[in-house]
């Protein structure tokens, strides 16, 4: 995956900005013109939108799989995070300006094939793995950036087992479906 250069990170950034503003305050999007992007943001692309506020978490809503092209993507995100992460209500008109947006623009995800919980560990790179984690219908990932609050992976692995609704140590007991993915990062300055 190439990285973006700064003018697309930009235009992603003030896409997600402008939509966010646009569904807060109940006012009509307009279906995205393609052709006014450059090609890589018309390119299928998989993303992720951050919001905090005041330095904590406000939502983050996302996709592991690319399914529509990316500023596409990170526009329906951006809303969703914003409108409708079940862990917040939605964002209100007078919280827009005190919102910084993240982006994070997946790889695909690859399977890692394990026997055991210590080559489970020795297989994950912390700060650099974005994590999915699989137990049947069951699954949950955490970015890359969580490692930062996470940084051991005993407690990355049972904080993701967790949040999956499973018991912290399943990932010990048992042999799960897990796959690893890289994120690029950017955020408003």
């Amino acid at each position: 995956m190439d990285e973006l250069t700064a003018e697309e990170r930009k235009l992603l950034l003030t896409t997600a900005r402008q939509s966010i503003s646009l569904a807060v305050n109940r006012q009509r999007l307009q279906p995205i013109s393609l052709d006014d992007y450059p090609h890589s943001l018309q390119q299928w692309g998989a993303s992720f939108v951050t919001l905090t506020r005041k330095e904590k978490l406000r939502g983050c809503v996302g996709t592991l799989e690319a399914y529509q092209p990316l500023v596409e993507d990170v526009r329906e995100h951006a809303i969703a995070a914003a409108m409708h992460d079940y862990r917040f209500p939605p964002v209100q008109a007078d919280e827009i300006d005190d919102l910084n947006i993240e982006i994070s623009r997946l790889t695909s995800p690859v399977r890692i094939d394990y026997q055991d919980p210590i080559e489970l560990i020795q297989k994950l790179r912390p700060g650099t793995d974005g994590v999915l984690l699989r137990d049947g219908f069951q699954r949950a990932t955490f970015l890359p950036q969580v490692w930062e609050k996470l940084p051991g992976p005993d407690d990355f692995l049972s904080h993701l087992c967790l949040k999956m609704g499973s018991s912290a140590n399943l990932w010990k007991r048992k042999l799960l479906e897990i796959s690893t993915y890289q994120v690029e990062e950017f955020h408003e300055e």
